[in-house]
């Protein structure tokens, strides 16, 4: 079995699993209704095992904070770091609201903690990338040398999608901040096309598959996973609304060349957040 990395899932809390935000995902047939009716309660202990079951090597645990305050707080993405320091590695979240408290927040996340990026979701905020309220938190990221992870394309639960539109509010911050490492989550559908001419332009843009089963990639993606963006897209699920095996399912259907596999599960998510 290649090493896999999951580029982006959450530990979910019971808070998280029924927030009302995420009732439009509840309504999908996906493993988050299952836990979320059978197993709100699921530990990370849980977790980390299902995952390592199902041949994960590594996640990237996600921190969520919106304008409603934490929904997945940095500390207990922090204590899930420290019990399972070989495979959990940490994704903060921040108040843009507040930017020097931000900005110490995730500094503390980093240093104390070995958080490996910063996650912020412009559908959750109604602020594209390009806003203001960001800037502050790009330099810090490139200062403590951390990558910057967000949203991109259509949002599941029902808020509007246009800030997770690539272009032209991804572009701008490519553009200005070239030495930031950006991934953006979830393919970046119905955009894909504007996501993989980003990562044709900028060497530092990737894109995850996260929320995506393989056999929903879609076939532009797919191609340029083969070909030209063999070393920029990332594995990943969204759990707790898909599971690895979930999305690992039909992965042969995708033909992918042995080397392109393996850096599409691992080695892309290793230069992208530059774990080596």
């Amino acid at each position: 079995m290649p090493e896999i990395i999951d580029a982006w899932m959450q530990i979910p809390s019971r808070s998280f699993l029924l927030n009302p935000m995420f009732d439009s995902l509840r309504r999908w047939p996906t493993a988050w209704r299952e836990i979320a009716d059978n197993n709100p309660d699921i530990s990370c202990d849980e977790v980390v095992r299902d995952f390592a079951e199902q041949g994960v090597s590594k996640v990237f645990a996600s921190a969520w904070c919106g304008p409603g305050g934490e929904i997945i707080s940095n500390d207990s993405v922090a204590a899930a770091v420290n019990a399972n320091p070989d495979r959990v590695m940490g994704i903060a979240s921040v108040d843009i609201r507040k930017p020097m408290d931000a900005v110490r927040e995730l500094r503390r996340c980093v240093k104390q903690h070995g958080f490996k990026g910063l996650r912020l979701l412009p559908w959750l905020w109604g602020l594209p990338p390009d806003d203001r309220r960001y800037y502050p938190l790009y330099a810090e990221c490139i200062e403590l040398g951390v990558t910057f992870c967000l949203q991109v394309g259509h949002a599941g639960p029902l808020m509007p999608s246009e800030p997770g539109r690539p272009i032209p509010y991804l572009d701008y911050v490519a553009h200005e901040f070239p030495e930031l490492r950006i991934v953006g989550g979830h393919i970046g559908f119905p955009w894909v096309s504007e996501m993989i001419s980003l990562m044709m332009k900028y060497p530092n843009v990737y894109v995850d598959t996260s929320a995506y089963k393989a056999t929903r990639f879609p076939e532009e993606l797919v191609n340029y996973m083969r070909g030209a963006g063999r070393g920029k897209v990332l594995f990943g699920t969204n759990y707790p609304m898909l599971t690895p095996a979930d999305c690992l399912r039909g992965i042969e259907a995708l033909e992918l060349e042995d080397n392109v596999l393996q850096m599409f599960l691992s080695g892309n998510a290793r230069q992208a957040f530059s774990l080596d």
